[in-house]
């Protein structure tokens, strides 16, 4: 049979049966082109998915996916941890598991919504079911959950959603190092503090960022300090503990403060966050008593014996200069600075005169922001003309405003043999010498150390004494502002000493704002009855810390004390 002719099924024949023949071969072909288009709509219709989902999952999602990956690989490299001076760790990075969902993959999105908010309660229904509704490739759901929460959402087999590496910055002492250390935001980018300064390093390096503080010198300072506010029902306050030598800072507290580990879930109030070490600025009373003295002196405007009359108030302009503990005859230098005279330093200010008072100012670095390793650094406050009234107010406290680091870093200038030390957050190498600057004579230094001892061993700052260490410091006592006028009775307050005072090395501030009368001050709300026993309490504790040896006092008593000032006669210049 040739291959043309048609095949006619068994039990056909004729005219007819070749018609019939014809018909069922032309539906046979008809089948066999259904069939095959069929067959092609199939493949074209796997192929058409088959892009889709890659689509969905690999090429229009790669964006949002890009981002994860950057998250994931910024994961990899850990923020470095922060430690004190004694590796002691302040700050560290944990990993965690962070969600997040494909909106495109997710197939019922309210079931969904529905069963994550159950899981995690914090999550808002509507809020998360909109992010699945967005048909976005890449939305964040919670970060930095705990491993049960991760393990209660993967039993849940929700298609779309998705977990990523993460770290969250923690903070084990909690308050204890807020205002120093700072925080992070949630992808951990530092937003204050040491966090903010060096936040690159902490990214790119992985040995631990050693600071200069010592927990356990931190812990006793806000532990006093918060004591003595809660006793003299004071609105807040600052503390801070400074190597003079080296200008390291061994502690730093400011109250209010707060707990960086929860700033993202609770509103802090501005106050809670402001530093007043470093930020605020401040007239600081009595305690600029120790620059014009120490001026004085390096100077040689006359002796210590020099005498000021000091018995009547001492009127400039409108305005009247008037004693807290008026004295009714004259007084020597010594007397003036021990005493605590406003009228003996604003005349002896005159005398010195504006020439040397405003350099002398400008070298202990009032005029400029302090420098250290944060970046809540504040700038002092002080007129552009300097005029006499100036002149005079500046001998004790008022007319300039300075942060409390700077008043720390030049006392401590004052003490430490003339030479003042940058202060510094981080450690200093004990091996390598660190230089300073000169602001006085190491003469003027020792006079100053003295006359700073006979304060707390004879003056207005015995409260702050401690028995088996020579602490010499100053009270400083200043009204506050209340609008354009300053309000009697409502101070701030302040005690900054130093130990022991033969060879200095620490340096104690006190800070109180606004501190209350109790009876057990007489009435009384100035700095020798609350910043100095707090003061004393603190170096009482910190002392045996820092491995301060303790003098024997008996030996003291009978041989007799070098630190104590016994003045004679008036020299040159007594009036």
């Amino acid at each position: 049979m040739s291959q043309n002719k048609l095949y006619v099924p068994q039990g056909y024949s004729g005219a007819s049966h070749w018609r019939d023949a014809r018909i069922f071969h032309r539906a046979l072909d008809m089948a066999r082109t259904r069939l095959l288009i069929v067959c092609c709509s199939f493949i074209l219709a796997f192929f058409i998915i088959a892009g889709r989902l890659v689509d969905v999952s690999l090429l229009r999602g790669s964006g949002e996916a890009n981002l994860a990956h950057s998250h994931s690989l910024q994961a990899r490299h850990f923020r470095a941890d922060i430690v004190d001076r004694n590796g002691e760790l302040l700050a560290t990075s944990l990993k965690t598991s962070s969600l997040y969902a494909n909106a495109r993959v997710v197939l019922d999105t309210k079931e969904a919504a529905l069963k994550l908010t159950q899981v995690l309660p914090e999550l808002n229904y509507n809020d998360t079911l909109h992010r699945l509704q967005s048909g976005k490739g890449f939305v964040w759901i919670a970060r930095h959950l705990t491993p049960q929460k991760q393990a209660e959402i993967i039993r849940l087999g929700l298609p779309g959603i998705y977990f990523q590496q993460d770290e969250r910055r923690v903070y084990p002492h909690g308050e204890l190092f807020a205002h120093v250390l700072g925080y992070t935001n949630i992808d951990n980018q530092g937003l204050g503090g040491v966090e903010r300064k060096f936040n690159e390093l902490l990214l790119s390096q992985e040995t631990p960022l050693k600071l200069s503080l010592d927990i356990r010198v931190q812990h006793v300072l806000r532990d006093e300090l918060l004591a003595g506010i809660e006793k003299y029902s004071a609105q807040g306050g600052a503390g801070m503990i400074m190597d003079v030598r080296t200008g390291e800072i061994i502690a730093m507290i400011s109250l209010p403060d707060f707990d960086p580990n929860q700033v993202g879930k609770m509103g802090l109030h501005k106050e809670a966050l402001f530093n007043r070490i470093t930020l605020g600025a401040y007239e600081m009373g009595s305690s600029f008593k120790i620059f014009n003295t120490a001026l004085y002196i390096e100077n040689e405007i006359s002796s210590l014996t020099t005498k000021y009359d000091v018995s009547a108030p001492l009127r400039v302009g409108r305005f009247r200069i008037k004693d807290f503990h008026p004295a009714h005859y004259p007084l020597t230098v010594a007397e003036i600075f021990t005493e605590s005279s406003n009228i003996g330093a604003a005349k002896m200010a005159l005398q010195m005169g504006s020439s040397l008072q405003k350099p002398f100012f400008e070298k202990l670095g009032f005029f400029q922001p302090s420098s250290l390793e944060i970046p809540e650094i504040g700038s002092p406050l002080y007129p552009k003309q300097w005029s006499e009234p100036t002149l005079i107010t500046a001998s004790y406290g008022y007319g300039i405003a300075i942060t409390p680091l700077h008043l720390v870093t030049a006392i401590g200038g004052i003490v430490n043999n003339g030479i003042m030390q940058s202060p510094t957050l981080l450690k200093v190498d004990p091996h390598k010498e660190k230089k300073g600057k000169r602001v006085v004579s190491e003469k003027t230094s020792e006079m100053m150390r003295k006359l700073l001892y006979m304060i707390v061993a004879q003056g207005r700052g015995k409260k702050a004494r401690v028995c088996g260490y020579e602490v010499g410091g100053k009270t400083g006592t200043a009204n506050t502002l209340n609008g354009k006028a300053y309000k009697e009775g409502s101070n701030l307050t302040s005690f900054t000493g130093a130990f022991p005072m033969s060879r200095p090395q620490y340096i104690v501030l006190i800070m109180l704002d606004r501190p209350q009368a109790i009876k057990e001050t007489y009435g009384f709300n100035a700095a020798g009855w609350n910043s100095a026993p707090v003061a004393g309490k603190v170096i009482e504790r910190i002392a045996p810390l820092l491995q301060v040896v303790p003098i024997n006092e008996e030996k003291i008593v009978s041989e007799g004390n070098p630190m104590l000032i016994h003045v004679s006669a008036p020299q040159k210049g007594a009036h």
